[in-house]
């Protein structure tokens, strides 16, 4: 439990784990009063509303249950999904756990949580869940650089198709005048790359760069910057990424000759 606790010094997951109980124990006590209730109602010929459980705000994977608490089982199922989903939320949100996933592990998640398809909100989950993630950290953000390697656009010159040069381009930063999520995911993994090769602390997913982006545009610049990179985009959505760490920019490049050994030599064929 400690070095559990450790990665979340934010949030007491015993408590957190205990408070869940005592929810569950309490929706399965007004289940059954319910129930109770309306037997009694109709033993007696008296009127019983039609009761509606409606947890579509939960999450939109579990269908809606509608009609009297004869199904108690469901309607019980349906509530303790929407508090356990609700509850890892809560917990990859405010943990900062979301810092050591790359763009592939946040979206998995997000569906997840969408979709109410999460393991039950237990101490144990959380821990077994939560140093998981952590001991595949290294993993993610060796990822999360191929991943936005592979996904650079090789239609411009200033995108090297072996390496990461002083400059690349991306496409789509903006969408429909939007920032776009998927793209500043993609930044948020190599800005995490840069800060753990660099001996920095992770950085927190709350603060990057979808609100570098967001803030810039709201005082109406067209341009952002932080110590690894700057940016800027354009009126086609595209955006510009000029490194400035040209030795970190090199181990970025050692990371990809790691997982293609024959790519950076390939570029002199």
């Amino acid at each position: 439990m400690d070095s559990t606790t450790d990665l979340v010094k934010s949030i007491s997951i015993t408590n957190l784990a205990n408070q869940r109980v005592a929810v569950v124990e309490r929706v399965r006590e007004a289940l059954d009063l319910l129930g109770e209730a309306e037997r009694l109602a109709r033993a007696a010929h008296l009127g019983f509303p039609r009761l509606v459980l409606d947890d579509s705000y939960g999450c939109r994977g579990r269908p809606t249950i509608t009609g009297e608490y004869a199904k108690r089982d469901e309607a019980e199922a349906a509530i303790v999904g929407v508090i356990d989903t609700r509850g890892w939320s809560y917990l990859l949100s405010e943990s900062g756990l979301r810092t050591f996933m790359d763009a592939h592990a946040r979206e998995q998640w997000n569906k997840q949580l969408a979709e109410g398809d999460v393991p039950e909100l237990t101490a144990v989950n959380i821990e077994a869940t939560f140093a998981q993630l952590y001991g595949t950290r290294g993993d993610m953000f060796e990822r999360g650089v191929l991943q936005c390697f592979r996904r650079l656009s090789w239609d411009y010159k200033t995108n090297q198709p072996f390496k990461f040069g002083k400059r690349i381009i991306v496409r789509r930063l903006l969408t429909q005048g939007s920032t776009n999520h998927r793209v500043t995911d993609e930044l948020d993994d190599l800005i995490r790359v840069f800060c753990v090769l660099d001996g920095k602390p992770e950085p927190d997913h709350r603060h990057g760069a979808y609100c570098l982006v967001s803030d810039a545009r709201q005082a109406r610049s067209a341009e952002a910057e932080i110590a690894y990179f700057h940016l800027r985009w354009f009126k086609n959505g595209n955006g510009h990424v000029t490194f400035k760490r040209p030795d970190l920019v090199g181990k970025m490049n050692l990371i990809l000759a790691k997982h293609h050994p024959n790519a950076l030599a390939s570029e002199t064929r």
